[in-house]
């Protein structure tokens, strides 16, 4: 009969509770920050009520974002050329030391990016914080540190792996995406124990960041329908296999960017450049600013009134007052605004909607890139989900000249899922962090995993030909 290895045992408990409790409150903290940065560059606090920079003077957004990137490009020419590298997470999971403080540096600098108007997700900072937490907390307990100690590597390696995930889900108050996180995409196994283990310390994580950064919806999806419908099913297949298309040439387009960052001194000015475009394009598209929530929620927030007596959908007026749509169509937010989606759905109304959406899209995927290729880093989650979320919303426009019974907040659900499983490979991550986000009913992971499905069918084979 074999022993029980009781000390096993408790590095687990220690890691689940206590290297997870430390993680969620650097998540909480890393909120805390963006929400600071956000106020001192920008003068407002993203929330439900304001997703965006829709009230923030073109003048500020300008200089805000020039002026986050052009510091960010300095600190990190040094960080990269004068000092250790930080590695990738993937490559602290296989191994990479992640050096002390010049992961601090590099961490706050994304959220400080992020908070002066960058377009670029937030989402690696937490997930790079947690796997350096995570070789430390290995280093104090003596795992994997041994030669010859392959059990020791291979429990090293998914402690750094579920840290990861659990900064994810603690960032995001999304455990069970921060757990497949881990599995699917760092660890690319699934066991009994490793689920547990990434589950129990992204739980932990995400209830500890929530107690410092507080509860707060993320996206607001209330206008959305609310039972799933046969035609729904039929949507989801059709949009998650064209979103499996675009999602696979925006993970083309993000590796390209990101192997073609400058190394040297041009870093100092291709970041400041962005930042300046990223600031001019505000100006028409507020909305392409920050980590992509704004983007998302015009997606969200779309309704079309003339769907309500049949599909159940209805705004409230507290939706309707935060909706990205009323900012853009002005402070009186009036109904004959040809960008107000709060109006029965003509034909001339009908084109504007996707012309408004479809420039959002453009300009977020392009300007997302371009930071990217500048030299800065983070993540893609986000914009992912905006791309989504705006593709999904332009379909379902379309789509409910045909079946008025389902509403467009439904489409742009399954659309956001459907590009972001895409652009991660990682189905049941995109699945789960989308539904967590919006909250959404349970049943809508019926129709969202049907899009879910066919976009990681069709990417992979896309991929795959793309080489």
């Amino acid at each position: 009969m074999e022993k029980t290895d009781w000390k096993r045992i408790g590095w687990l408990t220690a890691a689940t509770l206590v290297l997870g409790a430390i993680i969620g409150a650097c998540a909480g903290l890393l909120t805390l920050l963006l929400y600071g940065v956000e106020y001192v560059m920008l003068g407002f606090i993203e929330s439900e009520f304001i997703p965006g920079v829709f009230t923030v003077p073109a003048v500020r957004r300008i200089a805000s974002v020039t002026l986050g990137l052009g510091v960010a490009g300095a600190i990190w020419y040094l960080l990269r050329t004068k000092t250790e590298k930080v590695p990738s997470v993937k490559k602290a999971v296989n191994g990479g030391r992640m050096p002390f403080w010049q992961t601090i540096v590099h961490v706050v600098l994304q959220i400080f990016i992020v908070g002066s108007g960058a377009s670029i997700g937030r989402e690696v900072a937490p997930r790079e914080l947690g796997a350096m937490l995570a070789q430390r907390f290995c280093d104090i307990f003596h795992i994997g540190d041994g030669e010859g100690d392959a059990h020791g590597v291979l429990d090293r390696r998914m402690v750094v792996a579920v840290a990861a995930g659990a900064g994810l889900g603690g960032v995001y108050n999304a455990p069970l995406a921060g757990m497949f996180f881990a599995a699917e995409i760092l660890l690319v196994d699934v066991t009994l124990e490793k689920i547990a283990f990434g589950l129990g310390m992204s739980a932990t994580a995400a209830f500890v960041a929530t107690a410092i950064k507080g509860e707060h919806m993320f996206y607001d999806i209330g206008a959305m329908q609310m039972n799933s419908t046969p035609s729904l099913m039929l949507f989801a297949l059709l949009c998650g296999t064209a979103c499996g298309v675009v999602g696979a040439l925006f993970r083309k387009g993000s590796q390209w960017a990101e192997s073609h960052k400058p190394t040297g001194r041009s870093l100092m000015w291709q970041m400041p450049i962005a930042g300046l475009v990223t600031g001019l394009v505000s100006i028409v598209v507020p909305q392409v600013m920050g980590n992509g929530r704004a983007a998302a929620q015009l997606g969200f927030s779309t309704f079309i009134p003339e769907t309500a007596d049949t599909s159940g959908a209805a705004q409230s007026a507290a939706s309707a007052a935060a909706s990205p749509w009323t900012f853009l169509a002005g402070s009186d937010g009036a109904p004959g605004s040809v960008v107000n989606a709060g109006t029965p759905l003509e034909l001339n109304r009908l084109w504007m909607l996707l012309g408004v959406l479809a420039l959002t899209f453009v300009a977020k995927a392009l300007v997302t890139l371009m930071t990217i290729r500048s030299g800065a880093s983070g993540g893609v989650l986000q914009p992912g989900i905006a791309l989504g979320s705006t593709l999904g919303t332009m379909l379902g426009l379309l789509w409910l000249f045909v079946f008025p019974v389902d509403s467009v907040t439904a489409c742009a659900l399954i659309g956001a899922a459907a590009l972001l499983s895409a652009s991660q490979q990682a189905p049941l991550m995109a699945m789960c962090l989308v539904m967590e986000l919006t909250e959404a009913p349970i049943e809508f992971f019926v129709p969202v995993g049907m899009a879910v499905a066919a976009s990681a069918f069709v990417s992979s084979g896309l991929l795959h030909r793309l080489g």
